[in-house]
């Protein structure tokens, strides 16, 4: 598909901001959107981490009275010391395995038919959690701040299964934390808080990584991929901790089905 280079971006931002957040997998969904429009090139994966960090910093502006109160407790307040013990906790398992296998992973997933299977898998994964935890949750953890080191590895250790393109980042977290005691609030705003270590080093790798294709001349592409991203996200944040507060995931799970099923069936012709 031949689009104009500032619709393409428009395009793309919107789909990271409204995605990043939302347990379907804004990854996958990036995939797929820059097969169809043609830009998942190497300039393409540049643009992706641009737009990304829009999406990081817009929780950056959501939570900013609670980062701030982290930062400023560090030296004598324990709760905040702990809240910020526990982001450490979390975000070293994904770290580590992105880092190991960050190439084969791209090498042999990053294309549609894996995130669509990933897409379908996910949705099976959340089903499956959302029923037990109807009947059988009972969260003994109901705020970020009740957390334990324990409780932060084990949220790491799932976010791993993010690795996976079309898994979800913030799926496996949610998930993963309502599986280990958290309620589905804590789990929410928890993997938000924890999206930020994790994508500020994944963005500042692959900006240095990537920096040679940087150049002036995509200044305005990059810009409104990254001003839509940042007003797409922050929408998404919002929205969803009001979602979260009176719904299940089970209409995050039909539409993965939908949407991989659709892909699978494409690439099957």
């Amino acid at each position: 598909m031949d689009l104009h280079p500032l619709v393409a971006a428009l395009l793309l931002g919107v789909v990271e901001g409204l995605t990043e957040f939302l347990p379907i997998s804004s990854t996958g969904h990036l995939i797929l959107v820059s097969s169809l429009l043609g830009v998942n090139d190497e300039k393409g994966k540049v643009f992706d981490i641009v737009i990304q960090l829009g999406a990081i910093l817009a929780v950056c502006w959501e939570y900013r009275a609670r980062f701030a109160r982290a930062f400023s407790g560090l030296v004598n307040d324990r709760v905040q010391q702990r809240f910020a013990a526990n982001l450490a906790v979390a975000f070293v398992p994904a770290a580590v395995v992105g880092l190991l296998l960050q190439a084969q992973i791209k090498a042999y997933l990053f294309n549609p038919v894996s995130v669509a299977a990933a897409l379908v898998a996910g949705a099976v994964a959340i089903f499956v959690i959302e029923r037990w935890y109807e009947r059988h949750g009972s969260p003994r953890v109901n705020a970020v701040d009740e957390m334990t080191w324990r409780d932060a590895l084990k949220v790491g250790l799932a976010q791993c299964l993010s690795l996976i393109p079309g898994t979800s980042r913030s799926g496996a977290t949610i998930m993963g934390g309502m599986v280990f005691g958290l309620s589905r609030q804590a789990a929410t705003e928890f993997s938000f808080f924890l999206a930020v270590p994790i994508m500020f080093a994944a963005t500042g790798y692959q900006l240095v990584k990537y920096r040679a294709l940087l150049t002036a001349d995509d200044l305005g592409v990059f810009a409104v991929g990254f001003v839509v991203s940042f007003i797409g996200a922050l929408a998404a944040v919002k929205a969803l901790i009001r979602y979260v507060a009176r719904h299940d995931f089970n209409a995050f799970a039909w539409y993965r089905i939908a949407l991989g099923a659709a892909v699978l069936a494409y690439f099957a012709r």
